[in-house]
């Protein structure tokens, strides 16, 4: 679990939690990361868990004690709120040279490749399973910096499929799309950091449809984890001013990939079609 977040490794843990220990999890990422960062008896009681609860909690997501988590919160609390000016002070330090798109491919492809490790296979499938599956509706949305990547989701998933549909960016248009959000339906968010707290709030109004919410992001995945069903945590952190999307347009370009491959005998009809038109 090396380089995971906090919320990404109760992602991972959360299916063999106890019942007792589910309750600290959905507790704390019912209001991440603050309540992880209070004593552990304030942490029990907002949560409705007892101490020892907590810290077999702690211990499950692979925390040698209580004091080694909340460090990891707060690390991670910082990473997530730094600024590209902040994140800028580091640039003066980089190597100089000749070969800086050579040094910066090769981050990036670092990048792709931790993606790959930090997304468990079952995840990624069960994703694509169901982007397969057209008996509801798909909604995308994204950032200020990652909407791009939902248009570009939403342009191939037309094509192989029906019922998808991108929730406008503004609220007025959005409150009316998100009327026609029916249980079941599957809701692709896109969110990194610094986070998008319109994705939040749009977040809360797809689990009250009871919208199955998919969370595309990075290593120190968006707030809006806490409602989501699925999480596809990509790493984007390149050590300089700007962080970089590529690992997500990758990531999302195999879901296109996949959920064409296992929705063929009804894609290939429909792109037959369209090419036909």
């Amino acid at each position: 679990m090396e380089g995971k977040s906090v919320a990404g490794r109760i992602h991972d843990a959360i299916h063999r939690l106890t019942a007792a220990e589910k309750r600290a999890a959905r507790g704390l990422l019912g209001s991440y990361p603050t309540l992880g960062l209070a004593p552990v008896a304030e942490f029990a009681q907002q949560a409705g868990a007892s101490s020892a609860t907590v810290l077999r909690f702690v211990a499950q997501l692979g925390y040698k004690s209580y004091p080694d988590f909340q460090r990891a919160l707060r690390e991670e609390l910082d990473e997530r709120s730094k600024s590209p000016l902040q994140r800028s002070q580091s640039v003066g330090s980089q190597p100089s040279g000749d070969n800086f798109l050579d040094r910066f491919v090769t981050q990036e492809i670092e990048n792709l490749r931790g993606s790959a490790s930090l997304i468990p296979a079952s995840e990624f499938e069960e994703v694509c399973e169901r982007l397969a599956d057209t008996r509801g509706a798909c909604w995308l949305a994204g950032g200020r910096f990652t909407d791009f990547v939902a248009g570009y989701m939403e342009a191939h998933l037309r094509l192989i499929r029906q019922g998808v549909r991108r929730l406008d960016g503004r609220a007025a248009t959005r409150a009316d799309q998100l009327i026609d959000v029916k249980p079941g339906d599957v809701a692709i968010i896109f969110d990194v950091r610094r986070y998008d707290p319109g994705l939040v709030d749009v977040s809360i109004e797809l689990a009250a449809r009871r919208a199955q919410i998919v969370l595309v992001t990075d290593e120190w995945m968006s707030p809006v984890s806490r409602f989501a069903k699925l999480v596809l945590p990509c790493r984007t952190d390149m050590g300089r001013t700007w962080d970089a999307n590529g690992a997500l347009f990758t990531v999302i370009e195999a879901v296109i990939a996949r959920t064409t491959e296992l929705s063929w005998p009804t894609a290939s009809k429909r792109m037959g079609s369209i090419e036909g038109a």
